[in-house]
């Protein structure tokens, strides 16, 4: 391998020619079309440590890729060689007493799901994972590390929390392991780093046991969430959230919602065979109601899930959720929609004692700007003491909103114009924004919501001076920055 010394890769725009390249897209927002020089699909450390090492004697950096769902281009980088880890896929070591489980950074969430069910077939005590990103599965491990996601528990904190240790591939091909106690500086950088410092091979991760859980479902108004929160917390519930009115026409809009929390049962109480579910043609006619008729689509998700009050699940199952990959076409098509689109999330958080406020403000906007808003929920979070670019800088309310974009300069513009001001209006009431989703924050507010990316973008370049691990993602930032 070269030696840290050695020129730095750029990379900044595709070459004049493409041929013999591959233009690769995340898979919800379809807007991060990128030219790569090609893409490598290593089977095992071997065979991934000679795509590196071929990389840097071509002068090309890498970029790697899980799942693909990453709306932000952390995963791609324009003119790199594409390490897609879709196949360093299995589990490599499972400890059934301390319930820590080694995982293989390419296995997505139903494998490791599926592989931990049959491991423990029969035992009366199994563990499960605590927390996964919703509204998707297929999404990679190391993906979840380098973006130090959430799910939907009531009193976790981010992704790191459930990291024990993990392996890291660094830009020189060598292997080591990174932990609280090995490299603890490292490990904080890596687990919310967007997969700037190498190659994540494995994770090992915390679990939790496995718990049978009852949903607990009503409609509520928004201002009387963070009460019905905090004495769910009280009794012991575990997971749950706050899905709202999406129509501005509506009183209701972004004020009723739809209450669904998860309290522990006795793990002997039998799960029914069957109970009420949404399949795949359910989803697409409320996706289909959410774009063209937007009350309906919500008393319709409304009366499912309170017809659903009551039903049991074990607690890594429910977490798993249908999705539709690139469902957008066929809804165009039925909608004769005049341009390709698709939806784009951002997530936005407040103290939580400002939500009400915050909604508030929201409403007026877009109501005024005329937001399509598609989807969108509040949630928990708890404070992130470990990781360099930590996002949950205190006990948030997480507010997720999922606005459909058309595929045009000027409408994906005008998008770009909605996520700023979103931000603003939380930064008034001391809060902040995720970085995965998209990059049209400006300068001011990203230093404003995330003060320390100048350090990890430091550290970044300490570990790896000659960027040979890079991201569309990181070259905005890097120049944003400078």
């Amino acid at each position: 391998m070269r030696s840290r010394t050695a020129p730095p890769f750029r990379f900044d725009a595709p070459p004049a020619s493409s041929a013999g390249r591959v233009v690769v897209n995340d898979i919800h927002s379809r807007l991060n079309a990128t030219v790569v020089e090609r893409i490598e699909v290593p089977a095992s450390i071997v065979e991934l440590q000679r795509v590196m090492r071929r990389a840097a004697d071509e002068g090309r950096p890498v970029c790697i890729a899980g799942g693909r769902h990453a709306m932000g281009a952390q995963q791609f980088a324009t003119g790199a060689v594409l390490v897609d880890t879709s196949r360093l896929a299995g589990i490599i070591g499972f400890d059934a007493v301390r319930g820590l489980v080694e995982v293989q950074a390419g296995m997505q969430w139903p494998a490791l799901i599926a592989e931990l069910r049959r491991l423990q077939a029969g035992s009366g005590e199994p563990w499960a994972i605590a927390q996964k990103q919703t509204g998707a599965d297929r999404l990679s491990i190391g993906g979840a590390v380098a973006a130090n996601i959430h799910g939907r528990g009531l009193t976790m904190r981010p992704f790191i929390a459930d990291v024990e240790s993990l392996v890291l591939l660094d830009v020189d091909g060598d292997r080591r392991r990174v932990s609280r106690t090995e490299h603890p500086e490292l490990f904080r950088l890596i687990v919310g780093g967007y997969g700037l410092f190498g190659v994540v091979t494995s994770v090992t991760l915390r679990l939790v046991p496995r718990r049978t859980l009852r949903r607990i479902v009503e409609v509520i108004a928004v201002d009387a969430l963070m009460e019905a929160f905090a004495q769910r917390v009280a009794a012991g519930f575990l997971y749950g959230d706050f899905q709202f009115a999406i129509d501005p026409a509506s009183d209701d809009f972004l004020h009723r919602g739809v209450f669904s929390t998860y309290v522990p049962v006795d793990a002997a109480t039998p799960i029914p065979p069957t109970q009420r579910s949404l399949a795949a043609d359910d989803w697409q006619r409320l996706l289909h109601l959410a774009h063209t008729r937007k009350s309906e689509a919500f008393e319709a998700y409304a009366r499912h899930y309170l017809a659903t009050n009551g039903q049991l699940y074990h607690s890594d199952l429910h977490q798993l959720a249908d999705y539709l990959d690139d469902y957008h076409p066929a809804l165009d098509r039925a909608m004769g929609a005049a341009h390709p689109g698709s939806e784009m999330i951002t997530e936005i958080y407040v103290p939580r004692d400002a939500l009400v406020d915050f909604l508030t403000d929201v409403r007026e906007d877009f109501r005024r700007e005329r937001v399509d808003l598609i989807y969108g929920t509040v949630r928990l979070i708890e404070r992130d003491d470990e990781s360099v670019l930590a996002w949950a800088r205190e006990p948030w309310a997480c507010t997720i909103f999922n606005l459909h974009v058309d595929h045009t300069p000027a409408a994906i513009a005008r998008s770009g114009e909605h996520f700023r001001r979103l931000i603003d209006v939380a930064t008034r009431r001391g809060g902040s924004y995720y970085l995965t989703y998209h990059r049209h924050a400006t300068r001011e507010q990203v230093l404003a919501c995330h003060p320390r990316l100048p350090e990890l973008l430091r550290a970044k370049l300490a570990f790896d001076p000659s960027e040979r691990v890079q991201s569309d993602w990181y070259r905005h930032y890097r120049q944003l920055l400078r």
